[in-house]
C-alpha cells in the first residue's frame, strides 16, 4: 500500500533547505541525538549487548587525524550494531597523562616564577586538579563537534575515585602474588623531567654526534693495551670492563687481566662475552652497566660492579674525579681533552650520524640510568597475552598483525611502572620505622608514623585496567555483566605493544575472578582488535609539526562538514593500512553529501514515498534493477563492515549512490514518472524505499546528511534508532540486469557518439533505433529518446551519421540526421585545434620514449605512463583524422 501525502498539501521537499549547509543542523542534531538518550546503554536490556571502551585520549590534548579516525570508525561500528538491535555501550573517559599534565602546570607555575616544590605535593595536586576542571578536556567538545556517539552518562576519568581503587586493588593482587617487586634496574631517564619515562615516550633521530675511539692500557704498542669506541666519553667514568669474543684470537693472551682506568685508576678487566661482535671495529668495546642497556645485561652476567655516574639532573656525581658537577655533555668534552692531553685518543669522527633517544615531552637526549623502581614481572602475563591469540579468543584485524604481536608479547622484559613524579597513582607501598614494607588495598589503612613510597604509577598502568575498571571492577556491576568482555578495541597498529599489551596482561590476570563471573582465568578484555594505520599527508607523509603538514580535523569540520571529514577516513580505512589524505579528498567527501542531499530532495519533489512494494511483475526493468542491485549492496555492505573493511563498505555505497542510484535511476526514474505512465506510483514506493535503505546504510558513517534527510523522507523519529536494512529475500531478475546494463551501453555510446559530433548536450537529433526489439529493448525506446536526446523520425528521415552498438543479445544500429545541428566550419576548426594538441603530445612522448639516456634512467611507473599518453595521443589522432574525412576534410 502506497502512502502519499494529500492534494494540496505542502510537499516533503520543502522541510528541506535549498542546499545543505552542514555548520546549520549539526549541533542541534547532536543535542538531540543527547537529549533523546539514544547513547545511553541500559545494562538491563534484553538485547544483546555490543561494547567498545573509548582509548582514553590525554586530558592534555586535542583531537588530531588519527584520533579523528579512532573515533569514527567506531562511532560507525557503534551506531550500525544499534541499528541492528543491540544494545550499545560507547564507553568515553580521558586519560590522566601524568608527565604531560605535570609539566603544563609546571610550566603555568613557573611563569609566576614558582616551582612545584614551593607549593608542597599536597597543594600542587590540588592545583592540577583545578586545571582538569577548568582547562582540560578540550578533546570532549571536538568529539562532539564529529559526531561521537558516546554515552557521556558514564564518563570515566583513570584518576576518578572508581578507577583509584580498581589500580589499588590489582596492584595490591599482584603484589601479594609476587608480580610487582622493588630492583634496581636500567631504565629510560630523563634529567629535565627527573623521572623514568616509558619507551613511548622516547623518539629516536638521528643526529650528528661524534665517534671517539679512545686507548686502554699502555700507551706501548707492544704493551698490553686495547683500543674502545664511543659516542658518549663521559660515560667511561663508570667503566667496569673491557669485552671481547671469546674466540677472538686477537685478545686471548689478555683474558683475565686487567688494565687501569686511565682516569679513575681503577684495574677494568678483559672479559669475554658472545655478544660482543669480532668484526665490527677493534672487536672490543668498553662496558659502563649503569649507563647502557647491553652493558647492564652483561654486568649482570658478568657480575660487575654497577657505579652510577650521573645524578638525577644529568650531572657528573660520585664518580671520584674532577668532572663531578659537570653537565654531561660539558664533561663529554672536558673528558676527551684530559685524554687526548694523556695521547689515548686514537681517531675521532665529527660529525658522527646516529641514533638517539629523547623525550616526546621535553625534547632532552635521554640517558640510561641505573634506578631503585617498580616492576612487573611479565613472563606469565605475556604468556597467557599471547597465548589468548594462538587459542583465538581475540582475533586479530588484519591477520598480517599477529606476527608483530608475537614478536613483542614473546620477547617482552618486565615493566618498569613507577615514575618520580608528584601527578598521578600514588604507588600504595608504606614503609615502617623498623624497615617494614607493606602493600596496602583500598580498604586498608597504613599504621600511623608509616611513609607512603613517593613514586607514582605509570599512565599506562592505569589505562591498562581500562576495559574493566570504566565499568566499577573491582565491584560487581551490571555493567560488567553485561557488557564485559568488549567486544572490539579499535586502535592504531603503533600502539600495539605499549597499550593493547598490557590491557590483555591485565585483563587475562584478573578474568578469573568472581566480578567477572568466575570463569576460567584467560578470558581476554576483547574478543577483536581492529588495527588500522597512520593518518599521512595526500603524499603520504607523516604529518608533523615540523613538517607543517599536519591537518587539524576541526578545520575540515568548520569548512566540509562532519560528515565531509568522517567519510574521508572511513572511506581510505583499511585494515593495518595507512591512509593518505588531502584537501582533494575532503572536497570529494562535501561533494557526495551534496550530491546525495539533492538526489533525495529531486526525489522528494516527485513524490517519492515510503510504503509497500507492488509485485515485482508490476514494476519496470528499471525499478527491479535498482532493487537487486540494493540488495547486492546491502550484502556486500553487511560482509564489509563484519571483516572491520570500511574502505570497502564506503566505497561500495559511494558508487551505488552515485554512479546508479544518481546518475542512472533517478534519470529513468523520470521517464517513469511522467504524467500518465502506469508505472509512476509503483516508481515512488521503489524510489522511497531505495533512498530509505541508502540512507540507513550510510547513517554509521555519514551521520549528519542522512538524519537529515531520513526524517524529512520517512517521517521518523531518528536514524540513530532505525532499524538497519535486512535482506529482502527477493531473488535477483537477470533479465532485468541484462537489460538495463546493455541500455546503460547503448545510450553511452550514443552520448560518447554526440560529443565526438561536437552536438551540446540539450540538443535534440532525429533518430531510429533499428533491430531495437532484437536486442529485447523496445520497452526502454522511451528511456533511450530521453536520456540521449533523440527523437522520433519523422516522414523523409534521412540519416547522415550512424553507428552501431553491440548489445548482448543483437546489435543496434543508431541512424541519426545531423544535418543542419553543427556549425561546421567551427567544429572543422575545433577539431584542427585538437588535432594538433594529439601530435604535439605524440611527438613530444615519442621523443622521450626514443631517448636511450632517459629510458636508462626513468623508473619504470614513469616510462609505463609516457607510453599511456603516447598511446592515448595515437588514438585520439586516429579518431579526429576520421572525422575530418567524414566532414569532407582528408
Amino acid at each position: 500500500m502506497v502512502t502519499s501525502a494529500p492534494e494540496n498539501s505542502q510537499n516533503p521537499a520543502d522541510a528541506l533547505p535549498k542546499s545543505w549547509d552542514p555548520s546549520a543542523v549539526e549541533e542541534e542534531l547532536y543535542q538531540g541525538w543527547v537529549d533523546a538518550g539514544y547513547f545511553e546503554a541500559d545494562p538491563t536490556s534484553d538485547k544483546p549487548g555490543y561494547s567498545i571502551v573509548l582509548p582514553p585520549p590525554n586530558v592534555t590534548g586535542s583531537l588530531h587525524m588519527g584520533h579523528a579516525l579512532d573515533h569514527t570508525l567506531m562511532d560507525a561500528l557503534t551506531r550500525r550494531k544499534r541499528m541492528q538491535g543491540f544494545e550499545v555501550l560507547w564507553l568515553p573517559g580521558m586519560d590522566h597523562a601524568g608527565i604531560a599534565t605535570q609539566t603544563v602546570v609546571e610550566k603555568q607555575l613557573a611563569a609566576d616564577g614558582k616551582k612545584k616544590e614551593d607549593l608542597g605535593r599536597g597543594l600542587f595536586i590540588d592545583k592540577v586538579w583545578d586545571w582538569k576542571r577548568e582547562s582540560g578536556g578540550t578533546i570532549q567538545g571536538q568529539m562532539r563537534r564529529i559526531g561521537d556517539g558516546v554515552d557521556w552518562s558514564r564518563d570515566r576519568f583513570t584518576m576518578d575515585d572508581g578507577l583509584s581503587r580498581a589500580v589499588q586493588t590489582i596492584f595490591k593482587r599482584m603484589y601479594d602474588d609476587g608480580l610487582i617487586y622493588r630492583a634496581e634496574r636500567l631504565v629510560n631517564w630523563s634529567p629535565v623531567l627527573q623521572t623514568a619515562i616509558s619507551d613511548i615516550e622516547v623518539k629516536f633521530e638521528e643526529v650528528e654526534g661524534e665517534l671517539v675511539s679512545l686507548r686502554y692500557g699502555s700507551l706501548d704498542d707492544d704493551e698490553p693495551h686495547v683500543i674502545v669506541a664511543t659516542t658518549r666519553v663521559e660515560t667511561m667514568l663508570g667503566d667496569t670492563a673491557v669485552a671481547v669474543h671469546p674466540d677472538d684470537e686477537r685478545y686471548k693472551h689478555l683474558l683475565g687481566t686487567t688494565l687501569e682506568h686511565p682516569i679513575t685508576g681503577r684495574q677494568i678487566p678483559i672479559i669475554a662475552d658472545e655478544y660482543v661482535d669480532p668484526e665490527f671495529g677493534t672487536g672490543a668495546v668498553k662496558i659502563t652497566p649503569a649507563h647502557d642497556p647491553n652493558d647492564f645485561e652483561m654486568g649482570l652476567r658478568h657480575n660487575l660492579p654497577m657505579p652510577t655516574i650521573m645524578d638525577k639532573t644529568g650531572k657528573i656525581a660520585d664518580s671520584g674525579t674532577r668532572f663531578d658537577g659537570m653537565d654531561r655533555f660539558e664533561a663529554r668534552v672536558k673528558i676527551r681533552e684530559e685524554l687526548a692531553e694523556q695521547g689515548r685518543i686514537v681517531a675521532e669522527k665529527r660529525p658522527y650520524l646516529h641514533s638517539v633517544g629523547h623525550s616526546e615531552r621535553s625534547g632532552e637526549t635521554i640517558e640510561p640510568r641505573l634506578s631503585m623502581q617498580w616492576w612487573v614481572k611479565v613472563e606469565t602475563l605475556a604468556k597467557a597475552a599471547g597465548d589468548a591469540v594462538r587459542d583465538g579468543d581475540m582475533v586479530i584485524h588484519p591477520k598480517s598483525q599477529e606476527p608483530r604481536w608475537f614478536d613483542w608479547i614473546d620477547n617482552m622484559h618486565d615493566w618498569c611502572i613507577s615514575r618520580q613524579l608528584w601527578w598521578g597513582h600514588r604507588i600504595p607501598i608504606w614503609y615502617g620505622p623498623n624497615g617494614e614494607v607493606e602493600c596496602f588495598g583500598p580498604d586498608e589503612t597504613a599504621p600511623e608514623g608509616w611513609e607512603q613510597d613517593p613514586d607514582v604509577l605509570d599512565t599506562w598502568f592505569s589505562s591498562g585496567l581500562w576495559p574493566f575498571s570504566t565499568m566499577g571492577w573491582p565491584a560487581k556491576t551490571a555493567e560488567l555483566d553485561k557488557f564485559y568482555p568488549t567486544s572490539v578495541l579499535v586502535t592504531g597498529y603503533d600502539i600495539l605493544f605499549f597499550w593493547v599489551a598490557r590491557m590483555m596482561m591485565f585483563g587475562t590476570y584478573v578474568s578469573g575472578d568472581e566480578v567477572l563471573g568466575g570463569g576460567e582465568a584467560g578470558t581476554v578484555p576483547f574478543k577483536d582488535l581492529f588495527l588500522h594505520g597512520l593518518v599521512r599527508d595526500q603524499f603520504g607523509k607523516k604529518m608533523s609539526k615540523s613538517r607543517g603538514n599536519g591537518i587539524d580535523p576541526l578545520d575540515w569540520v568548520d569548512r566540509f562538514g562532519a560528515d565531509a571529514l568522517r567519510f574521508t577516513l572511513a572511506r581510505g580505512a583499511n585494515p593495518g593500512s595507512d591512509l593518505a589524505v588531502g584537501e582533494d579528498h575532503a572536497q570529494s567527501s562535501r561533494n557526495f553529501a551534496n550530491k546525495l542531499f539533492n538526489a533525495t530532495k529531486f526525489a522528494l519533489m516527485n513524490g517519492a514515498v515510503i510504503g509497500e512494494l507492488p509485485a515485482r511483475d508490476a514494476l519496470t526493468d528499471a525499478d527491479r534493477w535498482i532493487l537487486d542491485r540494493l540488495e547486492q549492496v546491502r550484502a556486500e555492505v553487511d560482509e564489509a563492515f563484519d571483516r572491520y573493511e570500511f574502505s570497502k563498505a564506503c566505497e561500495a555505497l559511494y558508487h551505488f549512490a552515485w554512479d546508479e542510484v544518481c546518475d542512472w535511476y533517478l534519470e529513468l526514474a523520470k521517464v517513469q514518472l511522467a504524467e500518465g505512465s502506469a508505472y509512476a506510483d509503483g516508481t515512488k514506493v521503489v524510489l522511497g524505499t531505495v533512498l530509505d535503505a541508502l540512507l540507513r546504510l550510510l547513517h554509521p558513517v555519514i551521520p549528519f546528511v542522512t538524519e537529515t534527510l531520513w526524517k524529512v523522507l520517512t517521517d521518523g523519529e531518528s536514524l540513530v534508532i532505525a532499524d538497519w536494512p535486512a535482506s529482502s529475500g527477493v531473488a535477483a531478475d537477470a533479465d532485468s540486469s541484462r537489460r538495463i546494463e546493455d541500455l546503460q551501453k547503448l545510450i553511452t555510446e550514443i552520448r560518447r557518439f554526440r560529443s565526438d559530433q561536437g552536438l551540446k548536450p540539450s540538443q535534440k537529433v532525429a533518430a531510429r533505433l533499428v533491430s531495437i526489439d532484437a536486442a529485447d529493448l523496445e520497452t526502454q525506446v522511451p528511456a533511450v529518446q530521453s536520456l540521449a536526446r533523440l527523437t522520433r523520425p519523422e516522414d523523409g528521415f534521412d540519416a547522415s551519421a550512424s553507428i552501431e552498438v553491440r548489445l548482448s543479445r543483437a546489435t543496434v544500429t543508431v541512424e541519426l540526421d545531423t544535418s543542419g545541428t553543427i556549425d561546421i566550419g567551427a567544429e572543422i576548426a575545433r577539431l584542427r585545434k585538437d588535432l594538433a594538441t594529439s601530435e604535439k603530445e605524440l611527438a613530444g612522448t615519442t621523443a622521450k620514449l626514443g631517448n636511450e639516456a632517459f629510458l636508462s634512467k626513468a623508473p619504470a611507473p614513469v616510462v609505463e605512463k609516457i607510453t599511456s599518453r603516447k598511446q592515448i595521443a595515437e588514438e585520439e589522432i586516429a579518431r579526429i583524422t576520421a572525422r575530418l574525412k567524414e566532414l569532407g576534410q582528408a
